[in-house]
């Protein structure tokens, strides 16, 4: 996992693609590679996975010298394709990397169905000066772009855009919309003027200044591909995938562990990482906060008591922990689902301290398993837990209250239920979880995987009828049925947990304090005019005096000022 820049136009050198790669470098320490030539830039910081030599390092030219690659992510069924691809390419490395460019030399475009993996890659063709960019299946690795009339920017992070010049002017709208709304944009959006991103499942084209965008995965032709069977062959099916998956983001030169929290999808991935020969003794890692309201450390331990990984219990306190926010505002770019995230960096950054460069994650299984209480209500509610509303639009000042456009998702489904996972895994939950973490683990110079992400459990899981999902109120039903094999019913049957944070209280608390020097420095910026000055101290007093179920309005007012506001 690494990170990409590039320029393509005139203003093309290695002074402003060096400012591009310093920006990113902690995405990848260990090689910093630059290839220039007339009208184009590409760079690359390297995190070594795969064959550590210096010959897999980035960007990559072919053997003909006609195609350079610059590559994020990991191609896990790289391997195989190899064995397809070595009678047609004569290959110099052991490297997944140069697996990809040799598939888009034989198969073009049609390469990106065959890859098993996450990845956001450029190939630049210089014979026929086009450039050509794609984005995984659900959006794993980054690719963002600024393009005006003289050059083409592009980098795996906004800063390295800002890097260079590129304006940061917030778009308003899409501040309106998190703030009314809670929304983080939709997949090609981002929270800066002009600066865009390549949504998950598409490529992009360039050709004398030409810009074509399609959509390469269509997920919604693949699940009807999918035939009707028992629940017995659909339970042997998906486990026969689920460790397949497993198994193949094991592929590495370098250690690798695993984040495991109290839940069920910690569970099962606790559960089958340990299926695996010689994985017993893989490194887990799981954060605390000293709080018993909040924190699964007992389910952790007693998850581990079965399987006897070494577990590394990672605090996190309010020590400091304003410094903290401040400096993940900054990794992030964007903001993030508050202190529950911070959590996580401190799990990467521990890792990275103990040597572990690549950790396996649960994310994905809620959405393709239904596991959020609001698909039982069918409800169009985003935060799970919570009944009060979370957002404050009356503190919202009527001319940024009107730019509020509450976002519409496609419903390419006749049923209301497959919509509301469809919307979680295209639109909101998954592409918000996937950018959050992407950050915190590159900043700590970490690889994360998702294993539950694997497009064939996702599809698979998605297209089973829904009482394999929900049974008798019971959600993610066939799931806990495949774990209740390995793993005590306590862990397989217990009720999904949204709150892991005491976050509420430390907003009020602990952390009032830099609250009120945040809503100061909002009061007193040029930013002030989006709001009703008077109703945003009332609600902050409000919520010191109590009212404090939902936290994401103030942790949104924090955000912005830590983001806007120097």
């Amino acid at each position: 996992m690494c990170g990409i820049a590039g320029v393509f136009g005139n203003e093309s050198n290695s002074v402003v693609l060096g400012k591009m790669l310093t920006a990113q470098a902690h995405r990848g320490p260990d090689n910093t590679g630059i290839w220039v030539d007339q009208n184009i830039a590409i760079g690359h910081n390297r995190l070594s996975i795969i064959d550590l030599s210096v010959d897999s390092n980035q960007p990559f030219i072919d053997n003909s010298g006609r195609y350079i690659l610059s590559y994020n992510g990991e191609i896990y069924n790289y391997l195989e394709l190899r064995q397809q691809l070595e009678s047609c390419y004569e290959f110099k490395t052991n490297s997944d990397s140069e697996v990809l460019l040799a598939a888009y030399i034989k198969w073009g475009k049609d390469c990106l169905s065959r890859f098993n993996g996450m990845f956001s890659f450029i190939v630049y063709d210089s014979l026929l000066h086009k450039l050509f960019a794609a984005r995984d299946r659900f959006g794993v690795k980054p690719f963002y772009y600024f393009k005006n009339k003289s050059n083409f920017y592009f980098a795996s992070e906004i800063k390295s855009l800002h890097a260079v010049g590129i304006d940061k002017i917030p778009n308003k709208k899409a501040w309106a919309n998190y703030l009314v709304f809670g929304s983080y944009g939709l997949p090609n959006e981002t929270f800066w003027e002009s600066i865009e991103q390549l949504a998950g499942g598409h490529f992009l084209e360039l050709d004398n200044d030409i810009l074509l965008i399609k959509k390469w995965y269509h997920f919604e032709k693949e699940i009807k591909k999918y035939k009707s069977i028992s629940y017995l062959e659909a339970k042997k099916e998906y486990t026969r995938i689920l460790k397949d998956s497993i198994k193949l983001r094991f592929r590495a030169d370098v250690e690798v562990g695993f984040n495991v929290s109290g839940g069920l999808d910690s569970s099962a991935l606790l559960a089958f990482v340990n299926l695996n020969e010689g994985k017993s003794k893989i490194k887990a890692f799981t954060f605390y906060t000293g709080n018993s309201d909040y924190d699964e450390l007992p389910w952790v331990e007693e998850m581990i008591s079965i399987t006897k990984n070494p577990l590394h219990k990672v605090l996190l306190s309010t020590n400091k922990i304003d410094k903290k926010i401040t400096d993940l505002h900054s990794v992030q770019d964007e903001p993030f689902g508050g202190i529950p995230t911070l959590a996580y960096a401190q799990i990467f950054k521990t890792a990275r301290e103990k040597g572990v460069i690549v950790l396996l994650d649960g994310q994905g299984m809620d959405e393709q398993w239904a596991g959020y209480d609001y698909y039982l209500q069918n409800s169009n509610a985003l935060i799970q837990g919570v009944n009060k509303s979370p957002f404050r639009p009356n503190v919202l000042h009527e001319n940024l209250l009107k730019l509020a456009q509450k976002p519409v998702y496609p419903k390419p489904f006749n049923d209301d239920l497959l919509n509301l996972q469809y919307r979680d895994l295209f639109y909101t939950k998954i592409p918000r979880a996937l950018r959050f973490n992407d950050r915190v683990s590159m900043a700590y110079s970490t690889e994360l995987r998702e294993p539950f992400l694997d497009y064939r459990l996702v599809e698979f899981a998605f297209a089973q009828p829904i009482e394999y999902k929900i049974n008798k109120n019971i959600q993610k039903y066939m799931l806990r049925e495949i774990v209740s094999e390995h793993l005590s019913d306590k862990i397989t049957y217990a009720p999904k947990r949204p709150l892991q944070t005491p976050q509420r209280e430390w907003l009020g608390n602990e952390l009032s304090t830099y609250v009120d020097k945040n809503l100061n420095k909002l009061i007193d910026s040029k930013y002030n005019c989006w709001f009703n000055v008077d109703i945003l101290r009332k609600e902050w007093k409000k919520y010191k005096d109590g009212d404090n179920e939902s936290s994401f309005h103030i942790w949104q007012w924090v955000s912005l000022t830590n983001l806007l506001i120097k």
